[in-house]
């Protein structure tokens, strides 16, 4: 299995890094940015000991991040499964090393990963109530129903004493859009149900 959009050769820079440890803090901060903007802080002393100019950096980066979230996703863990990912003509000593410090580093960084995903914001609380709104573009003026949500949502990501922690927001449904709703939830019960059973 190829990795998608994967430009392999900007990883040869890698060659330039003053030390093994240095490719190793390089992947470290790849991972921790993989979802992020990387900070000038991280960018700018990789590029000045590498005696390369930021453009090239970035580019590194952005290569090394598709890959590493290309072998969590897929789960190669194994220093062979990670190595056989890279082209036959790949510098060797390179793709030896990049394909240890992964393997080594693939337990933490899946963990981690997995603590990520299920930080997402939750609905703790709903409440709901019909409004009668007047139609827009009739020649009769006509109410038509319209269902106020009233959601609840806890955001984990944010700190414990913060005041966005807990948010609430109000949508405005109409009985078409509400049907709509009502079918995909739906469609998701039977689908959790059938996993459920498995």
């Amino acid at each position: 299995m190829s990795v998608p959009q994967m430009n392999f050769e900007i990883l040869l820079l890698l060659l330039k890094a003053s030390s093994k440890q240095q490719v190793v803090d390089i992947c470290q901060d790849v991972f921790k940015y993989r979802e992020k903007d990387l900070p000038n802080q991280v960018v700018m002393p990789v590029a000045d000991a590498m005696g390369i100019d930021t453009t090239e950096a970035l580019k590194l980066f952005k290569a090394l991040s598709i890959f590493l979230k290309f072998v969590l996703f897929h789960g190669h863990s194994t220093y062979d499964s990670i190595s056989s990912l890279f082209p036959d003509d790949f510098h060797k000593n390179l793709r030896d090393l990049l394909s240890k410090i992964i393997a080594e580093k693939f337990g933490t960084w899946k963990s981690l990963a997995a603590k990520d995903s299920v930080s997402v914001p939750k609905l703790t609380e709903f409440d709901w109530r019909v409004d009668l709104k007047m139609a827009s573009g009739k020649i009769a003026r006509m109410s038509e129903p319209t269902c106020i949500l009233h959601l609840k949502i806890h955001n984990p990501g944010v700190p414990e004493n913060s005041e966005d922690r807990f948010q609430s927001l109000n949508v405005e449904l109409s009985k078409e859009k509400l049907d709509t709703m009502l079918n995909g939830l739906g469609r998701i019960r039977d689908q959790l149900s059938a996993v459920a059973k498995k």
